[in-house]
């Protein structure tokens, strides 16, 4: 489905985001994605030799999403090893959560930095070359969190809710070049983020709201950021799809 593509992840060594660089890969497309942290290293470089084994190229690179110069050095870097940049998934993210009365500055600053900077930051550097080839997909991951806001995530909410007018503001900026954008809005996935919602009570209380009884998985997430990421979506832009088992419904 993206045979030969060349995509970028951010935030993938782990969770949802390493589901979407393995998808991609295994369904042919060239994979370079992102870490943050030297704790992350070794599960990165396991990750790029999964992918490798699908027998298209992979490289994994140490790069801060919220930080704009990292960024600029990193599409630099992709081009050079790549040549092109055909998908950008947008996924690197963060919770801090904590009650507005609680919430510090701080906490506020570092959930927008990483969850919406890094977005206006790698979608900046991506479309030049992707206007330049007058085609790309940009899937940038919202929440459905940022949708219908959540108790102690004013910041989490906001960021995300943030990516969604993002999205559709770049889908009208740049479908005249043939450039897609659009956002994923996932519920309740099984993640180490997430890990806390299946135990005991808390797991009761957000299941009885999915009308499919159950949280979603990575690989699900990553089946629809392959569905973007492809020609099959060459239609559809400036969208916000929710995947939550009917938690929005």
């Amino acid at each position: 489905m993206v045979k030969d593509k060349v995509c970028i992840v951010t935030g993938a060594a782990r969770g949802i985001g390493a589901a979407i660089a393995k998808k991609l890969g295994e369904n042919g497309a060239h994979i370079a994605f992102t870490y943050v942290s030297d704790s992350s290293a070794e599960k990165a470089t396991a990750l790029e030799n999964e992918i490798k084994a699908f027998g298209v190229n992979a490289k994994a690179y140490k790069s801060n999403a919220s930080d704009f110069v990292q960024c600029e050095t990193l599409v630099n870097d992709v081009l050079k090893e790549f040549g092109k940049i055909d998908v950008c998934v947008n996924n690197a993210g963060i919770s801090k959560d904590n009650l507005l009365l609680r919430l510090t500055p701080e906490q506020w600053d570092d959930v927008m930095n990483v969850n919406l900077k890094s977005v206006f930051n790698m979608t900046k550097q991506v479309i030049r070359p992707m206007m330049k080839a007058k085609a790309g997909s940009i899937i940038n991951m919202s929440s459905i969190i940022g949708m219908r806001g959540n108790a102690g995530q004013s910041s989490y909410a906001a960021s995300k809710a943030g990516i969604i007018g993002f999205t559709k503001s770049v889908a009208h900026e740049l479908g005249s070049r043939n450039i897609r954008c659009n956002a994923i809005a996932p519920g309740f996935i099984e993640t180490d983020m997430t890990h806390y919602l299946k135990e005991g009570t808390a797991a009761e209380s957000f299941l009885k709201d999915i009308p499919l009884g159950r949280f979603g998985k990575a690989e699900e997430v990553a089946d629809l950021t392959l569905f973007l990421a492809s020609d099959m979506s060459s239609y559809i832009t400036g969208q916000v799809i929710s995947i939550c088992g009917g938690l929005n419904i």
